[in-house]
C-alpha cells in the first residue's frame, strides 16, 4: 500500500458540467522515483482518492508540479543508490555504476554547470521514456488531460504521441497528455530559468509559448517563475486562454515567510516596486507578483499554481502557497506540509 501522505483535499466551487482543474500535489520520496512502477503507484492513489470524490470525468484536467518528473534521473538503479539520506551520496553512488558514459557527457558539455548537464544527459532517455508512460498511463487510464508538472531533458520534442529527448540544450519541459494517453504536439518550455537552473538550463522564449485545446476549454502554462514576468502573461493574452495552469516548485518552506530577495537570476520587470525588495515575504511576493496578481493581464477566468510537497534525501522542499483564483478572487492562498488534492470547478 502506497502512502500517500494526504493532508488535505478541498473542493471549490460546483460542478457545472464544465469541467474541472484538479491539483495534485503530491509527497514525493526517493523510492517513488525507483522504477514507472512505482511512480505509477503514487499517481494512481491520488487518482483513485479522486475518482471516490467524484472529481474525475472527460473534462478533468490534472495539474502535477515542477520538476515532478525531474528525479527520475534515479530510475532503473540499484538498491544502494536509494540506501542513504544524502543526496549527494545517492549521485555519487550513480555517477559511480555510469562512470564511462557519465565521463563522456562531462567531456562534451558546454554548460557552465557540466556536473548537472552531465547527469541528465546521462539518463536523459530513460527519463523520457519513464515519465512518459506514467503520464500517459495516467491520461488513458483515466480518460483525463494530464499537465504533467516538468522534468529536465535535452531538446525534448513529441513523436507520434510519445515524449522523447534529444541531442541539444537542456530545457525545463511540461508535456500534455489527452485521454487518449498521446502528448499533444506542443511543449511548454520554461523562459526564465532560475540563478540555480541557469547554469545548465537554457532559456526558452516567451513567445514560444503554446495553448492547448482541451475539453474543459483553452489552457495556458506557464512553469514555476515563468509565472511573475509579464510578457508570459502578455503571450496567454494573445493565445486567448480560458485557464492557466502553474506547476511550481517552491524550495524550503521556511523561506516563504522571510524577506523576499527579490528576482532569481533576471532583472526586475518595469512594473515591480523595487522597494518591495526585503520588504515583502517571499509568500507576499508571490501573491502580488505571480498568478494572484497578474492573471488579470489575460482573458483567463481560471488560475492553479501548485507545488511539490515531500522530503527526498536531505534536501529542503515542501514549501509553496497552493494559489487558486477564479474571476479575479483568490480562492485559496494556503501552505500545507503533506500532499493535497485541489479542485477548482470551471
Amino acid at each position: 500500500m502506497v502512502d500517500l501522505h494526504l493532508e488535505e483535499s478541498v473542493e471549490l466551487g460546483k460542478d457545472s458540467g464544465r469541467g474541472n482543474l484538479l491539483g495534485i500535489e503530491p509527497y514525493i520520496t526517493a523510492s517513488d522515483y525507483a522504477s514507472a512502477q512505482a511512480l505509477q503507484a503514487k499517481v494512481d492513489g491520488y487518482m483513485l482518492e479522486a475518482k471516490r470524490r467524484g472529481w474525475l470525468n472527460e473534462k478533468t484536467i490534472i495539474l502535477l508540479p515542477e520538476y515532478f518528473g525531474t528525479w527520475l534521473i534515479l530510475a532503473n538503479e540499484p538498491e544502494s543508490v536509494f540506501q542513504t539520506d544524502k543526496l549527494a551520496v545517492a549521485e555519487q553512488r550513480l555517477v559511480l555504476r555510469h562512470i564511462f558514459g557519465f565521463l563522456w557527457q562531462l567531456i562534451i558539455a558546454k554548460e557552465k554547470g557540466k556536473l548537472e548537464a552531465a547527469v541528465f544527459r546521462l539518463k536523459a532517455d530513460v527519463m523520457a521514456d519513464t515519465y512518459n508512460s506514467v503520464l500517459s498511463n495516467i491520461a488513458k487510464n483515466y480518460q483525463v488531460t494530464v499537465i504533467g508538472g516538468s522534468t529536465i531533458l535535452p531538446a525534448p520534442e513529441v513523436h507520434d504521441g510519445k515524449l522523447i529527448a534529444g541531442k541539444g540544450p537542456l530545457y525545463g519541459v511540461t508535456p500534455v497528455y489527452g485521454p487518449d494517453g498521446r502528448a499533444y504536439p506542443d511543449l511548454v518550455l520554461k523562459a526564465y530559468p532560475t540563478t540555480d537552473e541557469l547554469p545548465f538550463m537554457t532559456p526558452a522564449s516567451s513567445k514560444d509559448l503554446p495553448s492547448f485545446d482541451t475539453p474543459a476549454g483553452k489552457l495556458g502554462i506557464l512553469i514555476c517563475a515563468d509565472s511573475w514576468f509579464p510578457d508570459c502573461y502578455a503571450r496567454l493574452k494573445e493565445l486567448n486562454v480560458d485557464m492557466i495552469a502553474i506547476p511550481s516548485n517552491g524550495g524550503d518552506p521556511v523561506v516563504w515567510d522571510q524577506p523576499w530577495g527579490g528576482y532569481s537570476g533576471w532583472p526586475m520587470p518595469s512594473d515591480v516596486d523595487a522597494n518591495d525588495v526585503k520588504k515583502l515575504t517571499e509568500g507576499d511576493a508571490w501573491r502580488k507578483y505571480a498568478l494572484a496578481g497578474r492573471i488579470g493581464a489575460t482573458k483567463a477566468r481560471y488560475g492553479s499554481n501548485i507545488f511539490i510537497r515531500g522530503q527526498l534525501f536531505d534536501m529542503a522542499g515542501g514549501g509553496g502557497r497552493t494559489t487558486i483564483v477564479k474571476d479575479g478572487e483568490v480562492l485559496r492562498d494556503q501552505t500545507v506540509t503533506g500532499a493535497s488534492l485541489v479542485n477548482l470547478w470551471l
